[in-house]
């Protein structure tokens, strides 16, 4: 499978998607049907479970909008299950550099890797026209391994970090890390957030890679081309359910503003 969110990252083009929490193929369809790059089914917060994952990877492809995977943890097995149903990256939460360099173990195939072989999965088409040899380079240099810094110890070691064959993109998650460096919920118009993505894209682009962030749930052209012109390459928007929830409170805040309290209107 072709990872089109590489492909765009190639052609120096920014990229942007959305945190899905809330399990549904509809907002997926509704994701793509937007405009958005990608989308991160979130195994690590939300219930979402392998079994209702696949149907979100399905959708995804169907629909023309990049599949990837929040999981909670390194595990070589789950990282296996999800990539054999076609995800194209897997988000590596509180990463660290051991953490990465297992994640892009279980992620690759032999001899670079430790993933298992079998041709009767999805992300092969149930067998690969090229042959299973020309299958696994293909794959090795599609699928993204994301690790999500959100620990002033993982930033300390960022150069080394961003040495690590087999990881191209690094995600600043600003809410944990915020909270890490001593400035809770903190944006990226705060000296200590502005310097750390700053830090970030000088040493992740000198070596031909990539940042990505989050911008929350906070829908600001102007916040968000600032980021971008700090040479941030990925935005993700905080989770689905928060952008809705965000909505609907617009949508009841209209209750206040026309002076809809039902005794007022019962009065009038």
């Amino acid at each position: 499978m072709i990872n089109q969110v590489r492909r765009k990252l190639e052609r120096d083009e920014v990229v942007m998607g959305m945190m899905h929490f809330t399990g549904s193929p509809m907002i997926v369809e509704v994701m793509a049907r937007a405009g958005l790059d990608f989308f991160i089914i979130d195994m690590e917060h939300s219930p979402i479970d392998v079994s209702l994952a696949a149907h979100l990877v399905r959708t995804g492809d169907a629909a023309g909008i990049t599949p990837f995977v929040r999981v909670p943890e390194v595990n070589a097995g789950l990282i296996k299950k999800l990539l054999n149903l076609g995800a194209q990256g897997i988000v590596v939460p509180h990463a660290d550099r051991e953490s990465a360099q297992a994640a892009v173990q279980a992620a690759w195939y032999e001899p670079a890797g430790i993933r298992g072989s079998c041709p009767a999965i999805r992300s092969a088409n149930y067998g690969p026209d090229e042959g299973w040899d020309s299958f696994q380079e293909a794959q090795n240099g599609e699928v993204m391994v994301i690790p999500l810094i959100e620990d002033t110890a993982t930033l300390d070691d960022f150069e080394a970090l961003a040495d690590t064959p087999g990881l191209d993109v690094f995600f600043l998650g600003p809410f944990d890390y915020s909270v890490s460096a001593g400035v809770p919920g903190a944006t990226f118009d705060h000296p200590v957030m502005a310097a750390t993505i700053e830090r970030m894209v000088e040493v992740a682009s000198s070596r031909g890679k990539y940042v990505m962030t989050s911008v929350g749930d906070r829908i600001d052209a102007d916040y968000g081309r600032g980021i971008i012109d700090k040479g941030v390459r990925m935005i993700s928007y905080s989770a689905d359910a928060l952008v809705f929830l965000g909505a609907c409170r617009e949508v009841a805040a209209l209750k206040t503003a026309l002076d809809l309290d039902p005794r007022s209107v019962k009065e009038a």
